[in-house]
Formats: C-alpha cells, structure tokens, sequence
C-alpha cells in the first residue's frame, strides 16, 4: 500500500494513490474483527481536539481510537482549554503534541489545520476548518459511492444546497477529480454558488455544470449529495432566513430519479431532508456516517508510526 502523507490536512494533498490506500485500508478494517484491530493503536495516545461543536467526526474519531486499542484525551469545546486564556493555537499544538501520538482537530478558522501540522511533531488529522477543508469526510463520502456503485469513475453526482460556504462540497470537488469521467452538477442558489477558484481549479478533471434548478438535472444523477444552509457561516442573518428554505427534499424527488438513485448528506439535517425520505431505498446518509468508523480507523492505522 502507497501513501504518500504525513499529515491528513487537506484533500488537495492526496494523489489518487493515496486516495484509493485510505479506501482500501477501510475495506479491510471493516472485515477485521475487534479483537484483532484492537491492537493496533495499544500504547498509542490520540489527542481529539475540537475548537468547533461537532457529534459525528469527533464521537467517530474517538470511537475509532478505542477500537484500535487506543487512547483518548482532548476536548469538545474550546472554552474548556487554555486558549480562552489567551494560549496561541500554535502553543496548544507544540503543547499537545509533546503528549499524544496523534492529534485529531477540528478548528472555526480556515488554515488553522495547515498552522498546525506546521508546527506539530506528531501527526495531525483535519476534523473540518471554517468553511475550508474536511478531509475525512471526504474519504468517507468516496468510500460510501465505492461501496454503493462498485466505482467511482463515471459518477454523476449533484452537489446541492450551501456551495460557497460548504466545506465538505469542496473537499468532495478536489477529491473526485482524480477520477476519470466524473460528471458534477453544482446546484445552488446564486448566492451559494460554488466558489469560481474550486470550479476553475477542477473544471480541467471534472465535467461541471451549474444550475439554481434541481428538477433540470436531477433525472442524470446516480448521487445527489445535499447540504444544509449553514447558518453559522452567514455574517448577515436576513441573508440567512432569505434562502434558508431554498431546497426541500421529499419523495416527490424520487418519481423523476433513475433507478438505484442515492441521497447523500454529510449531516446534521436541518429541514432540507423530510424525513419520510429516511427509509426508502434512496437515503444513503445514515449508511454513509456509518462508514465514518472504518475510513477513520484506516487512517489513524496508516498514520501510527509515521516520523514526522
């Protein structure tokens, strides 16, 4: 296996090679039995730390930690640390870093995962920045469309919700332009497009089309991936209550989607999902946190004896 990181930062860094190890790796952990990979992270200490509110990544990274033996120190609210003493992030991390093996991270400020594994003597690993970057996300959403459709090449995926401010729809950009083929219809408001430097950085790799119209594209897609509306990224909150209802799914969706369509969703749902959509065959977004456990335990596996 080839894998070529030292740190998980941003999705950019990965090449293909690396990409398809993290999913290869997941395939594995998910067929090993507890009592085999708890093992693999025994004496081995990882530092979860979440300067931003999250449920899923850090109780999956923390879980993850504990199934590959590990331990878990940290915390899941900044308040509680000493940077509401005023402490640097980068002192946090030199801190830190001096007693865990790993540090997981999750911070409200794009390039505070970049600043830190600059600084850092361990591994670090990238639960989510501002409005920039989520790594793992991605590799588990990839991993989720490889388990589904066999592959990814040659997917049609819509993107659909809060383009400009999403970071797992970023993230998900750079990733699929790795593979060949890959048809991406970015379907937002014009206010919540997505970004013209991630369009033009991809547009060479991917076929891109844009759109305010779900209906116009929906009937092509093999995934539709919705996001909420990100109230916390909006500086104006008339903004906010402008669009925030935009796009809701229900399963009037379905009568125009082609056969075997799946919905994604990186999670929490607001109201842009109804629920009666959570038990049709078309709802993948409960399956896809699921794969949130093997694709992190590839990765805190992969990066257990990297020498930074």
């Amino acid at each position: 296996m080839s894998f070529s990181l030292t740190d998980i930062v941003s999705i950019s860094d990965f090449s293909r090679e690396d990409i398809e190890a993290v999913l290869e790796k997941a395939a594995e952990m998910e067929k090993t039995p507890l009592a085999k990979k708890n093992k693999i992270l025994e004496n081995k200490t990882v530092a979860v730390l979440f300067f931003e509110p999250s449920t899923r990544t850090r109780l999956s990274f923390e879980t993850s930690v504990q199934n590959l033996g590990g331990n878990v120190i940290g915390f899941a609210d900044a308040g509680v640390s000493s940077t509401k003493k005023g402490e640097s992030l980068s002192h946090t991390i030199r801190v830190v870093s001096g007693y865990a093996d790993m540090i997981v991270m999750r911070h409200s400020i794009e390039g505070a995962a970049r600043r830190a594994a600059e600084v850092s003597k361990k591994p670090i690993i990238n639960g989510g920045d501002g409005a920039n970057q989520h790594p793992t996300q991605t590799l588990l959403d990839l991993y989720t469309i490889q388990k589904q459709f066999k592959k990814i090449e040659g997917i049609n995926i819509g993107l659909l919700g809060d383009l400009k401010y999403g970071r797992t729809v970023h993230s998900l950009m750079y990733a699929l332009a790795n593979f060949d083929k890959v048809k991406v219809y970015c379907i937002a408001p014009d206010s919540l497009k997505m970004p013209k430097s991630i369009i033009g950085d991809t547009s060479g790799k991917l076929q891109v089309k844009e759109t305010s119209k779900l209906q116009e594209f929906l009937p092509k897609l093999d995934v539709l991936y919705a996001t909420r509306i990100q109230k916390e990224r909006f500086v104006d909150e008339f903004e906010y209550e402008q669009i925030k209802n935009v796009f809701i799914l229900g399963k009037e969706i379905l009568k125009n989607a082609k056969e075997g369509f799946k919905l994604m969703h990186p999670l929490p749902i607001v109201n842009e999902i109804k629920t009666e959509l959570d038990n049709t065959d078309a709802a993948l977004y409960f399956e896809q946190a699921k794969n949130g456990i093997p694709v992190r335990e590839a990765l805190l596996s992969i990066l257990r004896d990297v020498k930074k």
